[in-house]
């Protein structure tokens, strides 16, 4: 069902034709959740990763993926080949942050909202606002409680309602929405919504919603559309648990790094039996 939605690999390609990434956030004792959606993006393929962190004194280099570039955030915006970009994994709840969302929520890039940028929206009406006026595509991946501070309800409430709550997230925000949790939901603005059957308990670890996001914005910047890369990153994501699980690896002590690796496998596999 998903090969066709798989960029093509053409034998002249290069790094350009996959698209550039970037993610922002990283704020003090949160730097890794940076890093693994930026390993994410690129190894679901993304041609150029970007990294961009709050804290003071963060890294300049990933040591284990020195190809992640770093810049300042005010740096990301003089790049002018972004194709994507990731707003959210450990952004924290500074001054800084509000005005990062608020800037980027302006820009005309395709953007994945996650973590402490959807609890930002949900504290500051102003920024919802600006979120609904976007040009660009956009995608949130809020877990229950992030997605019930968005609706003003409780976890409960989403729990019990899962596909009514992901489509009016999806609808009000004017986004696609994937709404994590044990068969993440896929809703889209135009009322169409889709159920993942792949996964299992070890992806309950931290850092695998930071792997989700690189991997659907990676899509995104190889040119996949909002919903397509959605649909296709929560099945890879959770393929790759699955995959995992058979090894032996989980579900308890599964991470999330682990995860990313396998979701190349998984991604190449496709790719394998496209060309047959």
């Amino acid at each position: 069902m998903f090969q066709p939605a798989l960029p093509p690999r053409q034998s002249d390609s290069h790094k350009g034709s996959f698209g550039s990434v970037a993610i922002i956030g990283g704020d003090t004792g949160m730097v890794g959740a940076v890093l693994l959606a930026a390993r994410a993006a690129l190894l679901s393929g993304a041609g150029r990763v970007y990294a961009s962190m709050l804290a003071s004194g963060a890294p300049t280099v990933d040591l284990i993926q020195p190809e992640i570039m770093f810049r300042s955030p005010a740096e990301l915006n003089q790049l002018k080949q972004l194709n994507a970009l990731v707003i959210g994994p450990g952004l924290g709840q500074s001054k800084d942050a509000i005005e990062l969302l608020e800037c980027w929520l302006t820009q005309t890039v395709p953007m994945l909202i996650d973590a402490d940028a959807l609890n930002l929206m949900a504290q500051h009406t102003h920024l919802v606002a600006i979120c609904k006026q976007r040009q660009a595509e956009t995608v949130i991946t809020p877990h229950v409680g992030e997605a019930a501070r968005l609706l003003a309800t409780t976890s409960e409430d989403i729990q019990k309602n899962r596909t009514e709550c992901a489509l009016k997230l999806a609808k009000s925000l004017h986004v696609t929405c994937v709404l994590k949790g044990a068969g993440s939901i896929c809703a889209h603005t135009d009322g169409t919504w889709f159920i993942n059957t792949t996964g299992n308990p070890g992806l309950a670890s931290g850092g695998t919603g930071d792997v989700l996001s690189g991997i659907i914005a990676s899509l995104m910047a190889q040119g996949l559309t909002a919903l397509d890369a959605a649909k296709l990153g929560v099945y890879l994501h959770g393929a790759a648990a699955d995959a995992l699980l058979a090894e032996g690896l989980g579900p308890v002590g599964l991470t999330a790094s682990e995860v990313a690796l396998e979701v190349r496998n998984i991604i190449n596999q496709l790719n394998a039996c496209k060309s047959i």
